[in-house]
Formats: C-alpha cells, structure tokens, sequence
C-alpha cells in the first residue's frame, strides 16, 4: 500500500510541481485524461515519480517529482500535455495553482 502511494525519489537535490486544484462537475473525459497524463509523464526523461489525492468536494493535490528543471520544461510543452491543459482550463478545472519547488531535504516515517 505504502508503496503504491508514494513516490520513489532520490537523495535531493531535485523537483516537486505542486498541481492544487478545484474541479467542476464536468466529469466527460477526465479520468480518462488523468490516467493517460500519468502514463505520458512517466516517460518523460527525468520523470521520478507522483502522488496525488482527492476529495469529495474536488480539491485535489498532485505532486510530480522531476530529476531537473529541464524536464520539467520538457513536461510542460509535451503536445498532449498541452492539449490536457487546454481542456483543463475549459472544462474540468474552476481554479488551480502550479507550483514549482527545489526539494533539499527529504525524510519519512513507515510502520
């Protein structure tokens, strides 16, 4: 389970993308979207990993980790990428926030 949740990143320096944000009730296509968004990121070279969550009233975080900012950018002007933002901003999104983030230190707890 624990495993299935967080993401396997290595010893920082590296990037978070901190994705929050406010759907609609335009559901038409977005799981769909979201699984292929999955997909797609992970073959982007620098790729480390996800973790995302959800709740019942649609606020959500996701998380992406990336080796550099160059992937990062790599990420972002992806074709299909850029199609998902698109119909993000018209249709499955009220509002969202992107952020993006060294990380410098890393810890964890696991029972």
């Amino acid at each position: 389970m624990m495993a299935d949740f967080f993401a396997d990143t290595p010893t920082p320096p590296y990037y978070a993308v901190v994705f929050t944000s406010l759907r609609t009730s335009d559901d038409d296509g977005y799981d769909d979207m979201a699984r292929r968004m999955a997909a797609l990121a992970a073959e982007i070279p620098g790729y480390l990993g996800m973790e995302s969550a959800r709740d019942s009233l649609g606020r959500g975080i996701t998380v992406s980790y990336w080796f550099d900012l160059a992937a990062i950018q790599r990420w972002k002007a992806d074709v299909e990428h850029l199609l998902a933002q698109r119909l993000g901003r018209e249709k499955w999104y009220a509002a969202y926030r992107t952020r993006i983030c060294r990380v410098e230190r890393a810890y964890g707890f696991e029972r």
